[in-house]
């Protein structure tokens, strides 16, 4: 399973509670798509991954800015995935980020607002924040293999499933 989280915004834990964190210490990759905060939150997140991809957001320190890229591009079961935290210029500007990297699906942060949009040529996906979701459903992402595909699943800490689809 590829676990996607976003936007800790913490000063010293992961702060992963719940299925969050049941999924992260599950998945065979976690991707981060940003704002850790600092870098005892980065620490905290590979303590309990057992692999890890993160990017750096917009309120990272600098010690995290020197450890992290501001973008990435992984492979995961078949499926190419472009990370950032963000890109002016919204959902057209992400969609042509993941074009540029040949990626199925963009990975990004920033808006704390869980999103899973299928519509264009590249599925952009926002597991929201898991810890502080600012007036939104608290969220992160579980993606699994399926026949045809991988099953992306937007799910709460507390375990409710609040969007799926196959991507």
């Amino acid at each position: 399973m590829l676990v996607v989280v976003s936007d800790t915004h913490s000063r010293s834990g992961h702060k992963l509670t719940g299925r969050t964190l049941e999924a992260v210490r599950e998945a065979d990759v976690v991707v981060h798509a940003g704002d850790f905060n600092r870098e005892p939150v980065l620490d905290a997140f590979h303590e309990v991954a057992s692999e890890l991809h993160g990017v750096y957001g917009n309120t990272d320190s600098a010690a995290i800015r020197d450890r992290l890229p501001v973008a990435r591009t992984l492979e995961y079961q078949g499926r190419r995935f472009a990370v950032t935290h963000t890109r002016e210029g919204g959902p057209t500007a992400l969609s042509l980020f993941g074009r540029e990297r040949g990626a199925d699906v963009v990975l990004f942060g920033h808006s704390h607002r869980p999103t899973l949009d299928v519509s264009g040529p590249v599925t952009l996906l926002n597991p929201g924040s898991h810890a502080q979701p600012r007036g939104n459903r608290p969220g992160h992402a579980e993606l699994e293999p399926v026949p045809d595909g991988l099953r992306c699943r937007l799910v709460t800490p507390e375990g409710e499933v609040f969007e799926e689809h196959v991507v």
